[in-house]
């Protein structure tokens, strides 16, 4: 047996008591909305002690607590700290290591909408409607619904029963091993009442029935799950290539959504082989399932065996748009990763969360979806999805290192914060870095082992790089122990001089140089050649502000070749020309220097005149992912310079429409059958960057699309890569009657995607009457909690719409709150109605809104929000006179 540290900290649970096994049995009523239950655990003694304790959430009323030793009953007193969600059982006589050990307890509490612990959700379809309920306990919401040992290190089997009405459905980690019904008295002597002094919640008029799981793997408690419903299923399977056996699969749903799971099985048929033949390790459970919920606060969550996920994961339609397709394909893929990397394998505290969420983003985002979707261009949508989102959050002073301290006696409030790019995004990167470095070969064999070293255990960042140095013959943890332990990442400046390349590295900071930082890295330098064929040189830059590295003069070069390695480079004007002009790049290295120029000009490392040069440098360029990183960076400076006068704005808008326009008269709005995703994408692309810049051409096509749609109540004209487009730039320009027509497909959309467009062009709306409706709405309490990020974010985006936004969420913030106490997406809306702003007295009026305020539970998200308000307004001060004459300078087309 390992522990993780020698003393227990004030902030986790005493090690010396840990639980062995659960005997979990839990009634779910979903007339009354309750749910009662008993926990049951066999636990082990590894030092005498007069205590055990655990963890309960504050929601839960809990019964006695009976605690057996050695076959006879042990007088005890609980007592309850509701703050710290824990429970302390004083025992009147010493437990000495090794005794047999049982504690058992009941508890009940109400199943409310938090998303969080065993909550409820509910459906409507064609006239019906009903509610099911489902559990979300990572990172520490486990304890909501029942009390027990709710840290990752806490291991333990689990055999699952569940009471509930006879016409509904129960959903495990495991098979069901058998259904039976039960009367009263069943009920009652399976919770154990009459022992524990508890009443029976539910036995009603209504038929009940016992269904009983088949016992679990040991497994942490975050990852066990259970759902009560009415629920249809699709049913797929997949046979392993290691065993042979043929794994049963599953995706149910409510109805409104169960016929558009096609698309979702055949992911998990396809991949799930893939990951067993690369890592050599059979998927271990009799079955996997997912499960689609309405209400549901993060994308999708890796329960072992049976994985849940908002609508637009499992739910989506196999002829939606092609972004949203591959989203939801790698969002799948990511969880099935995480039945390895997480599930088998587990990080021992959340400090170490990067070791389930950036292998699962890399696995399932990049080296298996690749494998299984090899028309995509994955590496592309890699560097656009994760590499430039990390960086712009590591780019903050109020980042955090990927292995992140979790030190606080209040952990558990302010642990949902850490889930944001960067265990994520960077952590994935830096993986993709190290992979490029050691070769994929032999990357993936030193993870295989790492998991074979590990399997059902728990796990530190050190116990990965020491599998990967012994199959790689490299000191990994030396090198990359920078990346993970300090925050930020490094930018590198490189100039030929004579016969060598000098090099001198910093700190990147999207408020500029810092003028005292003694942050270094040793960075894997990967250095693309061009004689007549590119070539790749790997060279390690030590740890030193200043390098220099042979190469004769007039060699064609370029650093961080593919965009592999998390850094930033700054080139002279004139060698980024000659790369841009001269060479044949490829598409991630041509992403990698148009989002380097754009950042450093942002950050004051070049001038901005610098810097809207070298973006138009690439205005010719014919790959869809690098004209989207142009459209949004072009985008992005017209959201900062929103508030500056309007003959710059017109200017910058004029560009895009400039540069977008064209391209969207050439692809038109008409797709044609059999297009490739490569054609799909540029389409997307340019159209939607043309119609947000106002490209005339490109509007009264989409007005053309749009009124068609409303005299026929069909969109199936409108390609469904051009949906949000359309419907955006429809409400955006549009009157009431199309607002209107908007929100009747927001009511009732077609398929999940229908309701994020609608969701996204109605805040588009740049009616002063019909933003203070929709805020009223978004504020209030029909919309469901989920839905609130994603208008927060579109209403953010619609410079018409940001004070009002801002000014309402003062207004309604404690509510707001309340409402996302402990959610994921709070930091979402936090960010969002504030980080758009861009003068430094819009700072301070946030700070003084929030100082009165309790922020320990988003203290983070508010530092980050701060930030981008100060950085933009530093970069106006800097950039703006630059701007304002490049602009008049620049030749209209």
């Amino acid at each position: 047996m390992r522990f993780f540290s020698d003393e227990p900290r004030s902030f986790q649970l005493p090690a010396h008591v840990r639980p062995a096994h659960y005997e979990l049995t839990v009634l779910s009523d979903l007339s009354t909305l309750r749910f009662q239950g008993a926990m049951q655990a066999q636990l082990q003694v590894l030092e005498s002690t007069h205590t055990i304790e655990f963890q309960a959430g504050a929601n839960l009323a809990l019964s006695d607590v009976r605690v057996r030793v050695d076959g006879r009953n042990m007088t005890v007193t609980p007592r309850m700290d509701r703050e710290r969600e824990r429970v302390q059982v004083r025992l009147a006589s010493p437990v000495a290591p090794g005794a047999d050990v049982q504690v058992l307890m009941g508890f009940h509490a109400a199943m409310d909408r938090s998303m969080r612990g065993y909550y409820a959700s509910s459906w409507a379809h064609d006239g019906a409607n009903g509610t099911y309920a489902v559990t979300q306990f990572s990172p520490a919401s486990g304890r909501r619904a029942f009390p027990g040992w709710d840290e990752p290190a806490f291991k333990a089997s689990y055999r699952f029963r569940m009471i509930h009405s006879a016409a509904t459905q129960a959903l495990g980690n495991m098979p069901v091993a058998r259904s039976t019904g039960v009367d009263a008295a069943a009920m009652a002597e399976a919770l154990h009442t009459d022992e524990l002094r508890m009443p029976l919640l539910g036995a009603g008029h209504e038929r009940w029935v016992l269904t009983e799981f088949e016992e679990t793997p040991r497994m942490s408690s975050y990852l066990v799950g259970w759902a009560n419903g009415v629920f249809e299923h699709r049913d797929g399977a997949y046979t392993s290539p290691l065993t042979g056996r043929t794994v049963p699969l599953r995706i149910y749903a409510t109805p409104e959504y169960i016929a558009q799971t096609e698309h979702g099985m055949a992911v998990m048929e396809r991949e799930l082989p893939i990951y067993e033949n690369l890592f050599g390790i059979a998927y271990p459970l009799p079955k996997l399932d997912g499960l689609v919920v309405a209400d549901f606060d993060v994308h999708a969550m890796e329960n072992w065996g049976l994985i849940t996920s908002r609508t637009s994961v499992f739910a989506y339609d196999k002829a939606s748009d092609l972004a949203g397709l591959k989203s939801a394909t790698g969002t799948i893929g990511h969880e099935l990763g995480h039945m390895w990397f997480g599930n088998m394998v587990t990080m021992a505290w959340w400090d170490n969360v990067w070791l389930k969420e950036a292998f699962a983003t890399l696995m399932g985002e990049v080296l298996v979806l690749r494998r299984a979707f090899p028309e995509w261009d994955t590496q592309s949508d890699f560097v656009a999805a994760h590499v430039h989102r990390a960086m712009a959050l590591d780019a903050k002073r109020s980042s955090h290192p990927i292995e992140m301290p979790l030190n606080s006696e209040h952990v558990e409030k302010t642990l949902t914060q850490t889930f944001d790019a960067i265990p994520y995004s960077k952590g994935a990167s830096v993986l993709r870095m190290l992979a490029a470095t050691l070769g994929e070969a032999v990357f993936l064999n030193g993870i295989s082992a790492y998991l074979r070293a590990h399997l059902y255990g728990n796990t530190v960042t050190a116990d990965l790089w020491h599998s990967l140095s012994e199959a790689s013959g490299l000191d990994v943890r030396a090198l990359m122990s920078p990346w993970t332990l300090q925050q930020g990442f490094p930018v590198v400046k490189a100039e030929q001089r004579d016969s060598f390349i000098e090099l001198r590295q910093t700190r990147f900071l999207e408020t500029g140089p810092p003028a005292q930082d003694g942050v270094l890295w040793q960075i894997p330098l990967a250095i693309k050649t061009w004689y007549e064929d590119p070539e790749v040189h790997g060279v390690l830059l030590p740890a030193r502000r200043t390098y220099k590295i042979p190469l004769p003069r007039g060699t064609r070069w370029k650093l961080n070749a593919d965009t592999t390695g998390f850094y930033r480079v700054q080139y002279t004007p004139d060698h980024l020309r000659t790369l841009v002009q001269e060479v044949q790049m490829s598409v991630a290295d041509r992403m990698g220097l148009l989002s380097d120029v754009v950042a450093l000009g942002a950050a004051g490392y070049t001038s901005m005149t610098e810097s809207l040069d070298g973006m138009a440098l690439f205005e010719r360029d014919s790959s869809a992912p690098v004209l989207q990183v142009l459209a949004q960076s072009m985008a992005n400076l017209a959201s900062v310079w929103w508030e500056q006068p309007a003959h710059v704005q017109e200017c910058l808008g004029a560009w895009r429409a400039d540069v977008f326009g064209p391209w969207a008269r050439q692809c038109t709005l008409q797709a044609r059958d059999g297009e490739s995703a490569e054609k799909r994408q540029l389409r997307a692309v340019v159209i939607d960057a043309a119609g947000a810049a106002g490209d005339p051409w490109t509007l009264h096509a989409i007005r053309a699309q749009f009124q068609q749609l409303q005299a026929t109540g069909d969109d199936a004209h409108i390609p469904a890569d051009l949906l949000r487009t359309v419907l955006r730039e429809s409400v955006r320009h549009g009157d009431t009657q199309a607002f209107d027509t908007v929100w009747r497909m927001y009511e009732r959309p077609r398929t999940p995607a229908h309701k994020v467009a609608a969701m996204q062009a109605l805040s588009a709306t740049r009616d002063e009457q019909r933003i203070d409706a929709l805020l009223a709405f978004v504020l209030g309490a029909e919309i469901k909690t989920q839905d609130v990020p994603i208008f927060f974010a579109a209403l953010a985006a619609n410079p018409a719409a940001r004070r009002r936004l801002w000014e309402a969420t003062m207004v309604h913030f404690d509510a707001l709150a309340a409402r996302f106490e402990r959610n994921f997406s709070f930091k979402n809306v936090i960010r969002a109605a504030m980080d758009s702003f861009t003068r430094h007295d819009d700072a301070d009026a946030m700070e003084a809104f929030f100082r009165t305020r309790d922020t320990s539970t988003y203290d983070m998200s508010l530092a980050q929000a701060l930030e981008s308000v100060r950085a933009q307004a530093q970069w106006l001060e800097r950039g703006a006179s630059a701007v304002e004459a490049w602009c008049a300078a620049r030749p209209r087309r």
